[in-house]
């Protein structure tokens, strides 16, 4: 995928969902991963032309592990004179250490969203952008339905009460196999996930079994897309 149509899907997402406004101060949360610098990526040229002007800052929550090489996202937000903050934290020991958690990924999800929050307050930042795509949204719904037994997938939008911060996701049109195709085209400085639990996941099974579907039933992914963004998902605008 080239940049002119990362940044036209990032655009329609934006102005359709009303995730920018003017005097914004944006924190990206950067895992280190595809999808995370492809949304910084995305929002550093969106930002150069964009009607609505808005600052942006990159904040990395490092989990603990003892082996996490952030140097080449330090250097690309230092090329492009971007504030980059990385929070230290314990939420690796805590996980599987103290409370040897044999399904760690929602303790860790909240831990590591409270740790991003704090960091982008601090930072004076009014939202944070999260680098979910389409894939993304498909396989919540489905890991909803699945595990839970309810229709749900997260919004495009999501104001957090007790922060004050606003939570977007500007890569909401972009699919799982452009982002790869991004990465390869532009290189990416991609930092390798330590998570002892990376692809052995609930949502790993999900992953797959969404991509089963869509191999014998072409336009599944097409049609579950639409059924979420009209299915009057309690949240959705």
């Amino acid at each position: 995928m080239k940049m002119q149509r990362l940044l036209s899907l990032t655009r329609q997402a934006v102005d359709d969902y009303a995730l920018i406004e003017s005097g914004d101060k944006i924190a990206v949360g950067v895992s280190g991963g595809k999808d995370s610098l492809t949304l910084l990526y995305a929002l550093h040229e969106l930002k150069r032309f964009y009607p609505k002007p808005f600052d942006l800052c990159a904040v990395t929550v490092d989990l603990g592990f003892g082996n996490f090489d952030l140097t080449p996202v330090r250097s690309l937000c230092r090329e492009w004179s971007l504030e980059y903050v990385t929070v230290p934290t314990k939420i690796g020991t805590i996980l599987f250490e103290s409370r040897r958690e044999s399904n760690p990924c929602a303790l860790c999800a909240k831990l590591r969203k409270g740790a991003l929050n704090r960091a982008a307050l601090d930072m004076g930042c009014n939202k944070i952008a999260y680098a979910h795509h389409r894939d993304d949204l498909i396989e919540t719904m489905l890991l909803s339905l699945i595990y839970e037994g309810r229709f749900y997938s997260f919004s495009p939008k999501t104001f957090l009460d007790r922060t004050g911060l606003t939570v977007i996701r500007p890569l909401l049109y972009v699919q799982e196999t452009d982002v790869i195709g991004f990465q390869n085209k532009y290189h990416l400085p991609v930092c390798k996930n330590p998570c002892p639990v990376d692809g052995k996941t609930k949502r790993e099974f999900v992953k797959n079994l969404a991509k089963e579907l869509h191999t014998k039933a072409p336009g599944v992914k097409d049609r579950l897309f639409h059924a979420i963004t009209s299915g009057g998902i309690a949240g959705w605008p």
